[in-house]
């Protein structure tokens, strides 16, 4: 994908804390959430990248590649391999040779040989045909994305991808696309290209599975004598009707109104909304004189 200055979108120093790095995340995820921007492109796309920021800046893991290889830092892993690798050849040709090869190396096989272990374009020289390197790729998606399918284009060591995304995508999953890698040697097959989704979290809907939590605030005298409330779901919005005398914490099941199963059309998991009640504040004399009148019965 192309590169951004994860920093840079969270308006943060390089050697911002993780504490900070938190702040600023739900700050900004709060300021740009698409409920809060309806039909508002620019706001929606700073959100994407805000998820994806906090995605690898949050993961010391990811951070530490980042900052080590900026806008390759997805592919650390084979490129720490790779210069393990050139390191241990050249110090090994230095001191007369490969020892895990008894006839050692001259200049062409040498190249053959190293082409063919990282994906390189070797000669055709009749030796075994090697299959090119695999590449891996991280996509950053929020939970919106992965609700719909839909189609996004990745660039991959310098090649542009376009890829399906099935609804119901999960966090951590891995597809693998045949044949997108590096390019075989000696005529072998090109390697795979394995892609990882990141889901971000989202500052409202929380995902079990294919199934949604949210919680939604009703005040004192709706939870007492019951009402309606209208809450907004990944799938639209929804009028609610609550029960008197709805207690705190009170979760209400909506079968179906949660996450798409994965490649199962017309599946979906469920919804599940926990009322939280608000208590009353600011009362004036006359509201504070019917409550003790009410307490008293």
């Amino acid at each position: 994908m192309d590169y951004i200055d994860y920093y840079k979108i969270l308006e943060l120093k390089k050697d911002a804390s993780t504490e900070e790095i938190k702040k600023a995340y739900r700050k900004l995820a709060r300021k740009h959430h698409p409920d809060l921007n309806p039909n508002n492109a620019e706001s929606n796309k700073k959100f994407q990248q805000i998820n994806e920021a906090n995605e690898v800046l949050s993961d010391p893991e990811k951070r530490k590649k980042y900052d080590k290889y900026g806008k390759d830092w997805q592919h650390a892993d084979q490129l720490d391999a790779q210069q393990e690798q050139q390191r241990r050849y050249q110090s090994q040709s230095r001191n007369g040779g490969y020892s895990g090869y008894s006839g050692g190396f001259e200049d062409g096989d040498f190249s053959d040989f190293f082409s063919s272990m990282f994906g390189g374009g070797a000669r055709s020289s009749g030796r075994s045909p090697f299959k090119g390197q695999d590449y891996n790729a991280s996509l950053n998606l929020n939970l919106i994305d992965a609700y719909t399918t839909h189609k996004q284009t990745l660039t991959v060591n310098g090649k542009q991808v376009r890829i399906t995304i099935p609804a119901g995508v999960d966090n951590g999953q891995k597809i693998k696309l045949p044949g997108y890698g590096a390019p075989g040697a000696n005529n072998g097959p090109p390697g795979d290209l394995y892609i990882t989704f990141n889901i971000a979290e989202d500052p409202k809907f929380t995902r079990k599975g294919n199934d949604i939590y949210l919680q939604e605030e009703i005040d004192l005298y709706t939870a007492i004598l019951g009402g309606e409330k209208i809450v907004e779901t990944l799938n639209g919005k929804v009028k609610l009707k609550i029960p008197a005398e709805t207690q705190p914490d009170t979760t209400l099941r909506l079968k179906g109104k949660g996450f798409p199963v994965y490649k199962k059309e017309n599946h979906f998991g469920d919804l599940y909304v926990k009322w939280q009640v608000k208590l009353p504040t600011n009362l004036n004399a006359d509201q504070k004189e019917l409550f003790e009148k009410l307490s008293k019965l």
